[in-house]
């Protein structure tokens, strides 16, 4: 995509999101990256060292936007046309309902992760889902999956509604700190699997550059497949792993 966009990327001091912030500047575009305390200011400051797009650091923290008028007052104010979610769990629904109120925001990538949905993919095999359901959703992981999954629902109902808003929900597996590397993209064969930061931050750019991208979720694991060509296949396949949902059963 050729034209400039300015990116609102919440939670711009993440591991990911410090790994965005340059692939999108390097594209020429704008980035004002939305984080916590002002402590935090230098280290995302120098991400933009040399870089042909502009940088733009907010200091604001999630956790206070405790309504969908206060995440409209910070969309107005930067006014992106696209936005990043990769922060925690607090706020995110929001910002997704206050984005698709807008019609100059155009796209709301949310970072999720690959288990973040309500029955097992009819594609992974049996039981595999019944495994980490119970081991992660409601183990280790059962307060934030309760609010993940809220936020990738609000944002999947939310987008296919709005007409003027597409909503991408980016769901990589178990995070590793490899480099970025080939992938497995849209339907995976396990539930279970590892995916590199780097990778998740340079689907994200891909996402976010390509055209035609529509309203998906799309699952994200290390794999053999060129990134490219993942996300390009994806797009033209019409792939969407909320597929056996509710959501996308009664999906408009």
């Amino acid at each position: 995509m050729a034209s400039s966009h300015h990116v609102l990327l919440i939670g711009g001091h993440g591991k990911i999101a410090q790994m965005l912030t340059p692939l999108l500047l390097k594209r020429s575009w704008t980035v004002t990256s939305m984080i916590r305390t002002q402590e935090q200011a230098p280290t995302i400051e120098k991400l933009g060292s040399g870089l042909p797009g502009k940088l733009h650091v907010l200091v604001s923290s999630v956790s206070e936007v405790s309504t969908q008028e206060r995440a409209a007052a910070i969309l107005n104010n930067v006014k992106p046309d696209y936005v990043a979610w990769s922060a925690d769990r607090d706020a995110a629904v929001n910002f997704i309902r206050a984005a698709a109120d807008i019609p100059s925001i155009k796209r709301f990538l949310l970072v999720s992760y690959e288990g973040s949905r309500r029955a097992g993919a009819s594609w992974w095999p049996e039981g595999e889902w019944d495994e980490y359901n119970k081991k992660i959703n409601y183990g280790v992981l059962a307060t934030y999956y309760k609010a993940k999954i809220a936020a990738d629902e609000v944002l999947y109902e939310t987008s296919k509604k709005s007409s003027t808003l597409v909503g991408i929900c980016l769901r990589p597996a178990a995070l590793t700190d490899e480099p970025a590397g080939k992938v497995e993209l849209g339907k995976t064969a396990h539930v279970k699997g590892d995916v590199s930061r780097a990778t998740v931050a340079a689907t994200a750019d891909a996402l976010l550059a390509v055209d035609g991208v529509k309203n998906t979720w799309l699952d994200l694991q290390d794999g053999s497949e060129d990134l490219d060509a993942a996300v390009k296949r994806c797009i033209k396949d019409g792939v969407d792993t909320a597929e056996g949902e509710e959501i996308f059963t009664s999906r408009i």
